[in-house]
């Protein structure tokens, strides 16, 4: 791979003189970049540091909850956008990374998140997170994000600072791990268990089969009564922080319906995985994941632990603590990016992790899949909240234990339905489709089984009126008999009752149209010199002699620094109805990681919010190679198609594409 030292620095890789520059400008400007991968608390008597402040005051009586958020102090906020630099904490390559979890699953499937009180700012932080990140816009207008007050309408409740920031934590979360995931806002009118309890059963009316609360209160004797109005909804997994507060247990994660979510301090390591974690908390107590038996829940059958009988906080864990914590964009309670953390983070991770999982089976509680999938999960052995008898219920163990559960998210397996197995089925998404009134149509839908001895059920929902699936061999046919658009979810399950899913659109059209054969894009080769009509990062239109061009002199070079780096290039493009349309291009991928199983630095290709392709330093190559995609599904569309390359903090990766095109006949 091409490097240079420019300045007479060593190591420098290409532009790294520029960048260097940059980072030192971000920090004259005012933002401190402090690094995710802080060491871990363990029980060794460390505490979380002092620049620590919560997001909401802790409730004064019984009944009322709060927000369970933490936010660092010691990170100077900025607004908008870091072109040339990460912002502070871990981002969605981090959670991806550390939790083995797909990039591209769960699309179409909708994450509620059940807050109290109004963020006014919530879709368009939303916004600028997700455009930090190259992630796919997730909008009202596009259909992805969506507010509603907890009776399904806009008459949003006052906004409040803390819960608002909150709100930013939980949407960002739910964006990192699950980005091709619908977003449900759904706002209390106060803090009250009862305004929330409606919040959540309105996410449940509205389709969610996800639903994320991030926020907790003392333990009364009403808290059975809760369990059956608000939160006993079978076949729908509803998560819950466990608390920050270290050793005890609060409500509603002492909820026998609920995935009780605990926490960790999560740091990079020089093991297999490639991270390290350990419980969040110290043996003193105070600060850390909430943990430890109910005063009032009894428990669920699929708990088995016998130094509680009554329910045991918590099932499952992940990264809370705020000094391993989250990068979030808040403009309401902060002045933008900052580092947060708290059980209010694992919560909705762990819910955009059943989200990537695949549809809960009906009837099923979702927070007992875990207890049948423990070999799908990362067991965390060290650290401790707090003191406790029996030891297991504040300090960390091989196997169960309070603060983390049974573990931590590896991959999605010990997110789906089953009983024995642990089987993970992937279902390929076919792309949106698009057909005629009365004209036969054949799909075939493509899954997989980790166990390949596993033969598949296949079905359907949302099919256009006039077609059916085969229930044995995935095929969707027959002949759409009325116009109109269907939001299909094909599901396929194995003997185990594992299972995935995956969404897409199909349009239905009364007539199709002539089509003349062109090529759609502007500058296609970029031999102008310059990016328009594309939109570009600066710099990545080049034409130096660093990386070939395929052909011409001029090419899109991505990437290629060495160091933490976002780079995208995209076009709108309007293909005309009734025509059949291909996307090409040519890639080169060079790299200078060594790991063949690692995805450190990531390619992603995208038409609209749909992903067409991924590729990382794992996918690298000697020369171009050509790749097409059908586009056909967009006819009588403007949709906009980019590339979005995300580089980590060392060892260059360079995604160099030339030789564009979009060709409809």
């Amino acid at each position: 791979m091409y490097s240079k030292r420019p300045f007479g620095l060593p190591g420098f890789t290409r532009r790294a003189a520029t960048a260097a520059l940059s980072a030192a400008a971000l920090v004259t400007g005012g933002l401190i970049a402090v690094a995710p991968s802080v060491a871990a608390a363990t029980d060794s008597g460390s505490s979380q540091p002092a620049n620590v402040q919560r997001l909401c005051a802790q409730p004064d009586k019984a009944g009322v909850m709060s927000c369970l958020a933490l936010a660092r102090t010691d990170v100077r906020h900025h607004l908008g956008i870091s072109p040339n630099a990460a912002p502070s904490g871990y981002g969605p390559t981090d959670l991806q990374s550390a939790y083995a979890l797909p990039s591209s699953a769960g699309a179409g499937a909708t994450v509620a998140i059940v807050d109290a009180q109004d963020d006014p700012n919530a879709e368009s932080d939303l916004a600028t997170y997700r455009s930090q990140y190259g992630l796919p816009a997730c909008t009202t207008a596009n259909g992805c994000f969506k507010k509603v007050d907890q009776n399904g309408g806009t008459n949003y409740p006052t906004a409040d600072s803390g819960w608002a920031g909150e709100i930013s934590l939980d949407v960002d979360m739910v964006s990192a791990v699950c980005p091709q995931c619908h977003i449900l806002l759904v706002e209390a009118t106060s803090a009250n268990m009862g305004d929330l309890g409606a919040a959540v059963n309105r996410a449940v009316t509205m389709g969610a089969k996800y639903v994320s609360n991030s926020y907790g209160g003392s333990e009364d004797s009403t808290d059975p009564s809760s369990d059956a109005s608000y939160f006993n909804h079978p076949g729908v997994a509803i998560t819950v922080s466990s608390g920050d507060s270290g050793y005890g247990v609060e409500y509603p994660a002492a909820s026998q319906y609920v995935t009780s979510v605990g926490g960790t301090s999560l740091s990079r390591a020089s093991n297999t995985r490639g991270w390290s974690e350990s419980v969040w908390g110290t043996s003193s107590g105070g600060e850390g994941a909430g943990s430890g038996c109910s005063a009032y829940d009894p428990k669920p059958s699929w708990q088995k632990d016998t130094g509680c009988a009554k329910r045991t906080v918590a099932d499952v864990s992940a990264v809370a603590d705020p000094n391993t914590g989250l990068a979030v964009y808040d403009s309401y309670q902060a002045t933008g990016w900052n580092v947060y953390g708290g059980t209010s983070a694992s919560s909705p991770i762990i819910a955009s992790v059943y989200a990537l999982a695949g549809t809960p089976a009906a009837n099923t509680v979702p927070a007992s899949y875990p207890y049948a999938h423990t070999s799908s999960l990362n067991d965390v052995t060290s650290g401790a909240n707090g003191s406790c008898s029996p030891a297991y219920l504040c300090q960390a163990a091989a196997g169960y234990d309070g603060p983390t559960g049974l573990g931590t998210p590896n991959g999605t397996a010990a997110f789906t339905g089953g009983t024995s197995t642990g089987n993970t089925v992937s279902v390929t998404n076919p792309g949106n489709q698009s057909t005629q009134v009365n004209t036969a149509v054949s799909l075939q839908i493509h899954a997989t089984d980790s166990d390949s001895g596993q033969s598949l059920t296949y079905s359907a929902t949302g099919l256009p009126a006039g077609l059916s699936i085969n229930a044995s061999t995935g095929l969707i046919s027959g002949t759409p008999t009325a116009a109109g658009s269907s939001n299909v979810t094909v599901t396929a399950k194995d003997s185990t009752n594992a299972s995935g899913a995956t969404s897409f659109t199909w349009n239905v059209s009364t007539s199709g149209g002539g089509c003349t054969a062109s090529q759609l894009l502007g500058n296609p080769g970029f031999e102008t010199g310059s990016a328009a009509p594309w939109s570009a990062t600066a710099g990545v239109i080049d034409s130096s002699s660093g990386e070939a061009a395929h052909s011409g002199s001029w090419k899109a070079w991505l990437n290629g620094y060495g160091t933490t780096h976002t780079d995208s290039l995209s076009q709108s493009v309007t293909i005309p109805a009734g025509c059949h349309a291909t996307l090409s291009y040519y890639l080169h991928i060079d790299t200078k990681e060594t790991t063949t199983t690692t995805a450190y630095d990531k390619l992603t290709v995208t038409a609209g919010s749909t992903t067409l392709a991924s590729y990382s330093n794992l996918n690298k190559n000697t020369g171009f190679a050509q790749k097409s995609f059908d586009l056909s599904s967009y006819a009588g569309q403007t949709v906009t198609l980019k590339f979005n390359g995300v580089e980590d903090s060392s060892l260059a990766t360079s995604f160099v594409i030339d030789d564009t095109a979009v060709n409809v006949s």
